[in-house]
């Protein structure tokens, strides 16, 4: 981690953004207090400040979210400095998963080419009617599209939409994207188009 402590403004080029972290959870749903090195790095923060965007072609493309939004990132992006006396992330646009407007994961804005997905079920019992433990059930790879991005630019620096709509039920890569919890005891996954692997209907 980069320490800046003898400058008073960091003001980031091109299509990068400066993203105040936030802090990782300190204590579990039940109060209990969680050591520093069981705490789940934070993959969410509030933009602070944005570059002017990029040119691509002759077409001018803006940064894709504004100084106070909520945003979520990829888990290895950018690079994390020491600012006032708090951690913060220069990472660059694409590299946001997308916004929160509320704090329920299933309301999650992707950005981009991101979906976002309800992750369906996992299995509780075999196809011979044996319970299933926690451990022992599938991760699921299905699930339906809540919401898209407005997909990725093209040569010219124009948006080319996604060719998934909300509602599709997906099949998608094991072990990729962001889990989230969401309010109604859903998990949901967000990630990027490419780690869909089909449409089941």
């Amino acid at each position: 981690m980069i320490i800046i402590n003898k400058y008073t403004d960091i003001k980031p080029l091109g299509d990068r953004v400066l993203v105040k972290i936030k802090t990782a959870e300190e204590k579990t749903d039940g109060g209990i207090l969680v050591p520093t090195t069981a705490q789940t790095k934070p993959q969410g923060g509030e933009v602070v400040a944005t570059g002017e965007g990029k040119t691509v072609e002759k077409n001018k493309v803006d940064i894709s979210v504004k100084i106070g939004t909520q945003i979520v990132y990829s888990k290895y992006a950018g690079t994390e400095l020491e600012f006032n006396g708090s951690k913060h992330l220069i990472l660059k646009d694409d590299d946001i998963v997308g916004i929160f407007e509320t704090d329920d994961a299933k309301e999650l804005k992707p950005l981009n080419d991101r979906v976002l997905i309800k992750v369906a079920k996992a299995e509780e019992k075999t196809v011979g009617g044996l319970l299933l433990t926690k451990v022992t059930k599938d991760k699921p790879s299905i699930g339906t599209v809540i919401a898209v991005g407005p997909g990725p630019l093209d040569e010219e620096g124009n948006r080319k939409p996604l060719s998934l709509a909300p509602g599709s039920i997906v099949m998608y890569s094991n072990y990729t994207g962001i889990d989230f919890k969401g309010k109604d005891g859903y998990n949901y996954l967000a990630l990027r188009v490419s780690d869909v692997m089909a449409v089941l209907s």
